[in-house]
């Protein structure tokens, strides 16, 4: 039974990165179909850069539904397709609202673990200075 487990490992390790991949790309496309739908976007999004991104996203949304066991660099590259059409309509708007949208300050919600602070934008330091002692 260990030798049978030892054999399909590297099988099974494969459809783990396989499915990681079309994981991603489905909660991408998902997501943006999402942002799409927000109240506060659409107002500043034009119906021509919406139509363009929602019907990549429906594309590919339908691709997924036809190839579920495709290899793990289609996934990928079906998702550098629908962020090569996504990112530039988001970021002309992201661009005009004067910064990024509520919660993805700083690029990331809850930020980057292990990353630390954000290096302050105002130059001098006003507040304390806070020394450890050990």
């Amino acid at each position: 039974m260990v030798a049978e487990a030892e054999k399909y490992k590297s099988e099974d390790e494969a459809n783990k990165v396989r499915i990681e991949a079309k994981n991603a790309l489905e909660n991408y496309a998902y997501s943006l179909r999402n942002s799409l739908n927000d109240e506060k976007l659409k107002e500043k999004l034009p119906d021509a850069d919406k139509k363009l991104v929602d019907d990549k996203v429906t594309e590919t949304i339908q691709w997924l539904d036809a190839h579920q066991s495709s290899e793990k660099e289609e996934y990928e590259a079906k998702q550098k397709e629908l962020e090569a059409v996504a990112n530039p309509v988001l970021q002309k708007v992201y661009a005009g609202a004067g910064g990024a949208p509520a919660g993805m300050a700083g690029g990331m919600p809850g930020g980057v673990p292990g990353a630390g602070a954000a290096p302050s934008a105002g130059g001098a330091d006003h507040g304390p200075k806070i020394e450890e002692v050990d």
